[in-house]
């Protein structure tokens, strides 16, 4: 089954939480704090496989949890890195964070990782805020929680010449007869369901790749027919073999068809119409193919177009077609390559900035990463972690921002997940 497109949640591991112990030894007066830190949590990776061609798997498990970290111990222990998550997803997979519309990874070449998911640090044990006016503190951080999204993944075939054309002109025919791909053909439109890619070998060390692209008719930009499904698949190819049917057997003409099938191209994305196309006539092995080679053969060539006459099935004109498609590709620049670095965070900067807003007479929000953090990271049931948050919230002028606002005693203040009463 060919899938190209899904939809998964991805949760990356909770650290682990903060210890709070002392150091108890023989002959040691007074050993003071030693919690050790809680564990970082796991990320959530995908990681590029050249041997899966489709997306299926995902199909059918739709949520990836990393493992949490684990909690830090006495004697300044430190728990253990919660385990990765490894997603194993086909060479040119897209990944979108679904509430943003962000690109959160693309992979491009095989073997290429990108965390789409941070595991959350781990808690600092006490001893990490044991002071001289507070030598003793009872307190730990909790662990970070880990990121959370919704991706979109999407599969892009990496090809480097993408074959269009409206349904049933012979695309399937064709990549058939220059490559090992074996695509379903049939005497019917539609006959292709899924892109098929092929390797076109051409001479000894010389060979592309060719995708066989399901046929698009007028409307497929829009959701019309099967085409649009697939359209995403000759974004990344570096040149276009139109077929046209000269066949005329369908009634239609074939200059008309080549206009329908660009304009698809140009409405589903401009860069389309930018590519290099050759133009093949195909089907010229039936009797009334010549009269139409007559007339749509010079007009393409007028417009520039380099005219290609050709029978798919007998392969009559197709060597010259292929060897000219390779000579092109030899001056055409291919796509940038990625980045060297191997596993890519492609997660935007977060910032450290917050913000009051006044949501109701007497409720308020503060918003911002690193005042969420903090309250996240907060052992809400001991008095001293509680205190110790304000304190910290004080200094970073979140207090002083919310009586700015117009908060009073015993105004409700969110934050994050938690909501308070805001003492002054």
């Amino acid at each position: 089954m060919f899938v190209d497109e899904v939809e998964i949640e991805v949760q990356a591991g909770y650290g682990g939480n903060g210890a709070v112990g002392f150091r108890r030894e023989k002959h040691v007066p007074r050993g003071g704090p030693d919690g050790g830190d809680g564990g970082k949590g796991g990320d959530v990776i995908l990681e590029a496989d050249p041997g899966l061609t489709t997306l299926v798997d995902f199909r059918y498990h739709r949520e990836y949890r990393a493992e949490r970290g684990g909690d830090g111990g006495g004697g300044r222990k430190q728990g253990k890195n919660g385990a990765d998550v490894r997603l194993r997803v086909p060479v040119g997979t897209l990944a979108t964070d679904m509430e943003t519309d962000e690109v959160v990874a693309d992979l491009v070449r095989p073997g290429q990782q990108a965390i789409v998911a941070r595991g959350g640090r781990g808690g600092r044990g006490n001893a990490h805020f044991a002071t001289s006016t507070n030598q003793a503190p009872r307190f730990a951080e909790r662990g970070e929680p880990g990121e959370e999204r919704d991706l979109r993944l999407e599969l892009k075939l990496l090809a480097d010449v993408g074959l269009v054309g409206l349904p049933n002109v012979g695309k399937s025919t064709l990549i058939a007869s220059v490559s090992a791909a074996r695509p379903k053909i049939a005497d019917y439109p539609f006959t292709t369901l899924v892109p098929s890619l092929g390797v076109v070998r051409v001479e000894e060390g010389r060979s592309f790749v060719m995708a066989d692209i399901p046929g698009l008719i007028k409307g497929a930009h829009l959701g019309a027919g099967l085409g649009h499904r697939f359209l995403r698949h000759i974004e990344r190819t570096r040149l276009l073999i139109h077929l046209l049917d000269v066949s005329g057997l369908t009634g239609r003409e074939p200059l008309r068809d080549f206009e329908v099938i660009n304009q698809e191209l140009a409405a589903y994305n401009p860069h389309l119409a930018t590519l290099p196309q050759l133009v093949a006539l195909n089907k010229a092995d039936m009797p009334d193919a010549g009269e139409q080679i007559a007339h749509v053969k010079p007009a393409l060539e007028e417009r520039g177009y380099r005219v290609f006459v050709i029978s798919a099935l007998t392969r009559a004109g197709v060597p010259e077609l292929i060897y000219a498609a390779a000579d092109l590709l030899d001056h055409l620049p291919r796509p940038a390559p990625p980045a060297e670095e191997e596993v890519v965070r492609y997660t935007a900067p977060q910032t450290e900035e917050w913000e009051v807003e006044r949501t109701g007479e007497r409720q308020f929000v503060v918003r911002g990463r690193p005042v969420e953090r903090l309250v996240a990271m907060t052992d809400l049931e001991n008095d001293a972690a509680v205190r110790r948050m304000h304190r910290v919230l004080e200094r970073m002028g979140v207090i002083g921002a919310l009586r700015d606002a117009g908060a009073a005693e015993g105004d409700d203040v969110r934050i994050g997940e938690q909501e308070f009463s805001f003492i002054d």
